[in-house]
C-alpha cells in the first residue's frame, strides 16, 4: 500500500511532510492505534 501512496504523492506533488503524514495515518488506521476505540460493555 505504501508504494501506491508514494506514486500518488509524486503525481500530486505532495511534500515529504505530507507523504509522511499519509503513511503514518495509514499505519495508525490499519493497526487501530487511533486511541478512539470504545470499550464494549
Amino acid at each position: 500500500m505504501q508504494q501506491i501512496d508514494r506514486v500518488l504523492a509524486q503525481h500530486y506533488g505532495f511534500t515529504d511532510d505530507e507523504l509522511d503524514f499519509i503513511l503514518n495515518y495509514d499505519i495508525k488506521y490499519c493497526l487501530g492505534l487511533d486511541g478512539g476505540q470504545e470499550d464494549e460493555t
